[in-house]
């Protein structure tokens, strides 16, 4: 479904850091859901459907890289953006091989590159949202065509 909604949900260790993003985000427009223990991310995706995540990679309970893994793993249209104060080249392009939509550092003093990394994905859900209606659409005509036909 198209994203008229535009919920993220933000995974950190750091609840102080969930909690101003938050409300950065919410003056922008987005809902956030705030989750601060990785390990229940995929949980959290199964019951709120949520098509955009924001993580951070270097997490005790469980590594950034290997949560965007796993959401990748569990539903490959999930976008996933990394939040990170962990600024190496190896991070940056770890996240960019397992499919990471993009990474944007920590602190964050302007929010305008994670709005509009956000408004990315959006944007490219949007896009398959699109693509797979148009499909259905041309399926059905496909079936009514070869149906009047006989």
């Amino acid at each position: 479904m198209p994203s008229q909604t535009r919920t993220v949900l933000h995974v950190d260790d750091d609840p102080a850091l969930t909690r101003v993003i938050a409300k950065k985000l919410e003056k922008r427009g987005f809902q956030v859901v705030q989750l601060n223990d990785p390990t229940k991310a995929i949980e959290e995706l199964m019951r709120t459907q949520v098509r955009v995540v924001i993580s951070d990679i270097d997490m005790p309970q469980l590594n950034g890289l290997d949560l965007l893994k796993q959401i990748k793993a569990f539903d490959g249209g999930v976008q996933v953006l990394m939040l990170t104060g962990l600024v190496t080249m190896t991070s940056v392009l770890q996240s960019l091989r397992w499919g990471a939509e993009a990474c944007v550092f920590k602190p964050i003093a302007d929010v305008d590159p994670l709005v509009a990394a956000l408004d990315d994905a959006f944007r490219k859900l949007d896009r398959w949202w699109h693509a797979l209606e148009e499909l259905s659409h041309r399926k059905r005509s496909e079936q009514q065509v070869a149906t009047s036909a006989h």
